[in-house]
């Protein structure tokens, strides 16, 4: 009795390797795009010199993430995030944080640790934006969006705040929206960690100490959250 012949077959398609490597170049493609347009801004910076930086062609720069106006979008969620895409605010855990917390104090120190660990990806990415945004249209479309939503987050943390109970009475909702968001901007961070040397630590601990001074009517001991 003979063996059945044997028929070559395709070889199987292995999703998850592929989807792996997919994930790789992503994540190498977007480095390369943030680290050149935070150190040369984005109206200096090309494609090509992004393809070069990461070590793939061109049409993989566009395959993978997109044209440039899309790459710097990424860019700035995947900074936001701290993962290889984009995550909606509700399902962030910081945000999870800062509404589990049970006190104002206990917010307010869960964000501004946060801001901490946040701050040093996002701030250099807002600045290239916000520069670029003076010479290009889609830039600055991106700016004031991403601005608009920062301000909408603001107010959703206020009345976050507002429900313990333990805000300052004479101060509405969008007083409180307008602090935090100015001081948790790239600008402010900037300011003080690249032009003063603060370190993002006590960049982090000023904020938490300054809002849980100036929001809550009744600010506990230092240290307390």
């Amino acid at each position: 009795m003979t063996d059945p012949v044997k028929t070559p077959g395709r070889r199987r398609y292995h999703a998850p390797q592929r989807a792996e490597q997919a994930a790789a170049t992503r994540r190498t493609v977007l480095e390369a795009a943030r680290a050149l347009f935070t150190a040369n801004g984005y109206t200096a910076t090309t494609v090509g010199q992004i393809a070069d930086r990461a070590g793939v062609a061109v049409d993989t720069v566009y395959a993978t993430v997109g044209r440039k106006p899309v790459l710097l979008r990424e860019v700035f969620e995947t900074a936001l995030s701290g993962r290889d895409v984009a995550v909606p605010a509700e399902e962030r855990d910081y945000v999870r944080a800062v509404r589990a917390a049970p006190t104002a104090a206990g917010k307010i120190a869960a964000y501004a640790r946060a801001l901490t660990a946040i701050a040093p990806r996002t701030a250099p990415v807002q600045a290239a934006i916000r520069d670029a945004a003076a010479h290009d249209r889609a830039c600055a479309a991106l700016d004031a969006e991403l601005a608009d939503r920062r301000a909408a987050n603001m107010r959703l943390f206020a009345a976050d705040l507002r429900a313990t109970g333990e805000l300052r009475a004479d101060l509405s909702d969008d007083d409180v929206a307008d602090v935090v968001w100015g001081m948790a901007s790239a600008e402010y961070y900037l300011l003080m960690v690249r032009r003063r040397g603060w370190t993002p630590q006590r960049y982090g601990e000023h904020l938490r100490d300054a809002w849980t001074r100036m929001l809550l009517a009744d600010p506990p001991a230092t240290g307390e959250a």
